[in-house]
């Protein structure tokens, strides 16, 4: 399969972009020819992914905002519009966990913050760019989750696993919504992936913990592997994880009592 020719101009947003999953597809996106619209909170982090796509000679903008904030998503999406012409491809990446996880111990506004980036921004988002998917007859939806909307447990966190799980439904309710227009939506689904986020739980896993993790830059080449399939073919669901299990018993938050 030729991926380069797949991608070649195409126009990509991938939300949390500045590390992680979402810094990594961007990169590699960029390397297949795709025109890559980064957008993040944290202005520097993506300025800097999209000026090392640039200075390799790759097509990238940084653009800043909250992916909850239903005006800014929008504003966005009709911004890439007008400069690009078309939006190919969303990658809803941004989200991040808690660091306290059990059921007395989460805040409300911690409680807040998860669903609003993990799930309401995914959904903003996707209302953001259909239009314009919907006038091309063709687009490409990837929503991350992850393996905690499957398994919940008190390691992955009251609010986190709840969160992925609607992404999941979401993203069914997306192929549903929209069949028979030329847009598929998948819901990526990974294990233990070593990102940034991992800092945020009760335990930092070691580093001996993180080699065993799928790396990012295997998570992103199966997200350009789906959004490189010829438009007539979806995978609804995909799910990464490692090869090797671990204990994780050592790093779960303390109950509450």
């Amino acid at each position: 399969m030729n991926k380069q020719g797949n991608l070649q101009n195409k126009v990509a947003i991938i939300t949390g972009g500045g590390s992680g999953i979402g810094k990594a597809t961007a990169i590699q996106m960029a390397q297949l020819g795709v025109k890559v619209i980064i957008t993040g909170r944290t202005a520097s982090k993506i300025q800097a992914v999209a000026q090392e796509i640039i200075e390799t000679g790759g097509i990238a903008k940084a653009i800043s905002l909250d992916v909850a904030d239903h005006k800014a998503v929008h504003e966005m999406a009709k911004m890439v519009q007008q400069e690009f012409g078309r939006i190919d491809i969303l990658i809803n990446n941004a989200g991040h966990s808690s660091n306290n996880r059990r059921l007395l111990s989460i805040t409300p506004e911690e409680i807040h913050a998860v669903i609003n980036t993990n799930l309401i921004g995914t959904m903003y988002c996707a209302q953001a760019v259909a239009q314009a998917m919907l006038e091309q007859k063709s687009g490409t939806i990837i929503n991350v989750s992850s393996l905690a909307a499957l398994h919940p447990s008190a390691f992955s966190g009251m609010a986190y696993g709840p969160a992925k799980a609607a992404v999941i439904n979401f993203t069914e309710f997306l192929n549903e919504e929209l069949k028979n227009t030329g847009i598929r939506a998948t819901v990526f689904i990974p294990g233990e992936v070593n990102t940034p986020i991992l800092n945020e739980r009760y335990v930092p896993p070691s580093q001996d913990a993180r080699e065993l993790m799928v790396g990012v830059e295997e998570t992103a080449e199966a997200i350009c592997m789906i959004a490189s399939l010829p438009q007539r073919t979806n995978i609804p669901k995909m799910i990464i994880r490692p090869t090797f299990h671990r204990d994780m018993s050592g790093e779960t938050e303390p109950m509450v009592s």
